[in-house]
């Protein structure tokens, strides 16, 4: 069956999702192409703060990795802005010149930020907040500068603030309003949330109208209209979203406020549909997550020629984590003519209910602190139902003023289909079923099966109260949280029961062990493909759909979507005829940019992947595995060979010891490096294993890093012959392979298990003599990635890209 293509322009959170519905709904329905103005897989823009915050990595926020595209069949368009849309032709460009058909065209644009249009505004140090280079800008400035301010005390500017506080800027808050979030709270509500984030370190300035930016170059100061100044290194301009219609409007589709749609998602121009923050259904656009996922669900269904009622609105609601403060807001909370309300407030506790009721509907209602009633509020809001002689039940109080209800209870009392996660749209019953037939028995394993509570961790005590209710006894025990979402088994009990059952396969491990999800995840699959190929080495066949793009294609895939090549240069010592090669490759093969790393390596960055094996067949040199975990490099300085203060042959060393391990799968990466002498100029005391030579021996060191986390290592032994270096290195190796967790550097699995157990293990000359044959007995079974793929035709295909959108037809 002859495919149709589907291109979507826009790489968010609405399209992804509507294509994640999509694949599951018809997965061989469609050729699809995604271009994304970003240079970045899809990512969870609502962790952007947690990031700034310290609540998360950078690595944290993809949703799906590049890999997930691959492994779809999906041609992403990375860093790519489509400018143009011939509807006539039904093709879309690129600014940078790709170009492709369709036949369904999903626009998902999202919005800009709102940009003051204030003089000054284009000087360095203006920004919004809404990607992820708005938070580099704003880490980068943190270490420079120490002046923030934040325009707009909206939830996103909020969160801003609280980031920037985070990194040890001085922050100021300007809003024009009287009180915070006057959208989503009331003024007692905004008060205390003031009174929080006062006492977190923040500054606030309200009803202010910001007029002028003033600076040189870059900005130094806010003017405001009273003329009064705030000064500023920073600016942050977080005062609303507008959503991006220019492309459609250009290819002529109706345009309001947003991309105008029916209830089907369609625009006016058939086979061109929007979703997301872009689109305006029934003169409503909206910026929450939920309703982004209703529409991308209703489309996904429309395309998968599927039931579906359509798109009906969306009641919309906030429960959101404010800079470390609950809150929940819904419906009309402002007190209007007709509309009776019922408050309680805890200035103890810090927390403050506030219902709405008009005849005898609740129409809205504000919670702090406490928002564990928020689904259920939000539900009889959607449903209209009569809360008449049950106001006070609804602020968690009985009927009789007895107190208030308990988590459990009201968890209980909760209906199966209310949200539990609205950023995520998940229902109580899909989290009730997680529990009851997936065994999920944890926060972890839930969030991991459901997705609720992977975003802003608002929902996150509901989360955990109906795992309570559901799993009894047997919920979150912390001495069985697993490796993963996926089982509650640990690394221990799986290699335990892998080396007794003779497990052979990732898929076997998980069936016979039990895996909640039979798939598993990108954290559990790469794991257990490394213990089983830690355990039988002669064996076990290494599963390469079970590791991340960067090992799966021997080379770092680098944000834009190309990759680099690092060939292995041994101690990094090369020669003029090898540089010579090198250059001629990078030449002809256009490589932007070639760089000298840091563990003396030279990176050939900006590689099409097409390209590699070509590459690599031209360079005849071995993998330098800079992608992978393994052995990545052995730094070396000059030695005995040339420095006048040099003890031992210190560049000798290194490319043995280079020589004599590389391309050792460990748990996670390792670099070794040899210093000449005491004075240690190859950083041989923050390496994983480092060599320090002395007058008649070597010290070995162990358990350092020189990366996010520095960390000095710890004095293993001392040593008088080079034999006896390569012996403790190679021991040493093996005995890290065979008991760290995957993905667990040195330095981290020696604070865990103490320099002593280490020492004491190795020190027995017997076991380090085992150890070793081990080690050998591993590296026997490996050859040159590299080599391997030149050599195979049928592993080069996996290079080719995929076939062009033009010729999907033929």
């Amino acid at each position: 069956m002859d495919r149709k293509k589907l291109v979507l322009v826009g790489n968010g959170m609405a399209g992804i999702r509507t294509i994640e519905h999509l694949l599951k709904l018809a997965p061989e329905a469609y050729e699809m192409t995604i271009f994304g103005s970003e240079p970045h897989p899809n990512y969870n823009r609502i962790m952007l703060s947690s990031v700034l915050a310290g609540g998360a990595d950078m690595s944290e926020v993809i949703l799906n990795d590049w890999s997930w595209y691959e492994e779809h069949r999906i041609r992403l368009h990375a860093g790519h802005t489509v400018t143009r849309i011939d509807p006539l032709a039904r093709k879309v460009y690129s600014d940078k010149g790709a170009a492709a058909d369709y036949d369904v065209l999903i626009l998902a644009t999202g919005s800009d930020p709102f940009m003051l249009p204030l003089p000054g505004a284009d000087k360095e140090g203006v920004i919004g907040f809404r990607d992820i280079q708005d938070c580099e800008t704003m880490l980068e400035a943190s270490r420079k500068y120490k002046k923030a301010a934040v325009i707009g005390g909206g939830l996103l500017g909020l969160e801003a603030a609280r980031g920037l506080l985070h990194l040890g800027m001085d922050v100021t808050v300007v809003h024009i309003h009287p009180y915070l979030m006057e959208r989503q709270l009331d003024e007692t509500a905004s008060k205390m949330l003031q009174k929080e984030l006062e006492a977190q370190g923040m500054q606030f300035l309200f009803r202010k109208h910001s007029e002028e930016i003033a600076g040189r170059k870059r900005a130094r100061e806010l003017v405001f209209s009273d003329r009064t100044r705030l000064e500023a290194d920073l600016i942050v301009m977080a005062v609303g979203i507008k959503p991006n219609v220019k492309l459609a409007r250009q290819a002529g589709i109706a345009v309001n406020r947003g991309i105008v749609v029916n209830d089907l998602m369609q625009t006016n121009i058939p086979g061109i549909y929007a979703v997301g923050e872009c689109a305006e259904h029934r003169g409503i656009t909206y910026g929450l997550v939920a309703p982004l996922y209703e529409q991308g669900a209703v489309l996904a269904k429309h395309l998968a020629s599927a039931e579906t009622e359509g798109y009906a609105g969306s009641v919309t609601s906030t429960k959101l984590k404010v800079s470390g403060v609950n809150v929940f807001s819904a419906g009309h909370f402002a007190e209007t003519e007709g509309a009776r309300s019922l408050r309680y407030q805890d200035e103890v506790d810090q927390v403050y209910k506030k219902i709405v009721i008009s005849g005898e509907r609740l129409i809205g209602a504000v919670l702090f602190g406490d928002t564990a009633d928020g689904s259920k509020l939000f539900s009889l809001m959607k449903k209209g139902e009569s809360v008449k002689g049950r106001e006070k039940e609804l602020l968690g109080f009985s009927a009789q003023g007895s107190g208030a209800e308990t988590m459990e209870q009201r968890l209980a009392a909760m209906a199966d289909d209310e949200i539990i996660c609205g950023c995520n749209g998940v229902t109580k019953e899909s989290i009730k079923d997680a529990v009851l037939t997936k065994n999920c028995t944890t926060v972890a394993s839930v969030k991991a099966c459901t997705k609720a509570s992977g975003s802003c961790g608002g929902c996150k005590p509901l989360v955990q109260g109906l795992v309570h209710l559901y799993a009894g006894d047997a919920a979150g025990e912390p001495a069985k949280e697993g490796i993963c979402g996926c089982t509650t088994l640990t690394r221990d009990e799986i290699v335990a029961e892998m080396s007794r059952m003779k497990l052979q396969s990732v898929q076997e491990t998980m069936h016979v062990l039990g895996w909640n999800n039979p798939e598993g995840c990108s954290k559990c699959r790469p794991s257990l493909n490394y213990y089983l190929g830690m355990l039988f080495p002669e064996s076990y066949a290494d599963e390469k759909e079970s590791r991340f793009t960067n090992e799966r294609y021997h080379a770092n895939i680098q944000k834009d979507g190309t990759y680099s090549v690092v060939p292995r240069i041994y101690g990094g010592v090369t020669s003029p005829s090898e540089l010579k090669k090198i250059a001629e490759v990078a030449e002809k093969y256009d490589v932007p940019m070639v760089k000298i790393t840091g563990g003396q390596r030279i990176d050939l960055l900006g590689v099409k992947k097409e390209d590699l094996p070509n590459m690599w067949a031209e360079l005849d040199m071995p993998s330098g595995y800079a992608y992978g975990k393994a052995l990545r490099t052995v730094k070396t300085c000059v030695g005995s060979t040339f420095c006048r203060f040099g003890t031992q042959d210190s560049i000798g060393m290194g490319i043995r010891l280079e020589k004599e391990f590389e391309r050792l799968n460990t748990p996670a990466k390792v670099k070794l490096a040899v210093s000449g002498c005491p004075r240690n100029c190859a950083e041989a005391t923050i390496k994983d294993f480092g060599v320090v030579a002395i007058d008649g021996g070597w010290e070995l060191h162990v358990g350092g890093n020189g990366g996010v986390h520095v960390r000095a290592t710890e004095l293993l032994c001392v040593v008088k012959t080079e034999d006896e270096v390569v012996e403790w290195a190679g021991a040493f190796l093996q005995y890290y392979r065979e008991n760290a967790q995957w993905n667990e550097r040195t330095s981290v699995w020696i604070e865990r298990v103490g320099l002593e157990s280490v020492k004491k293990a190795l020190e027995d000359k017997e076991e380090r003599i085992a150890l070793f044959a081990r080690v050998k007995q591993a590296l026997s079974r490996l050859n040159d990635p590299w080599k391997e793929i030149v050599a195979d035709g049928a592993l080069r295909k996996n290079f080719e890209p995929l076939p062009e959108a033009a010729s999907a037809r033929n």
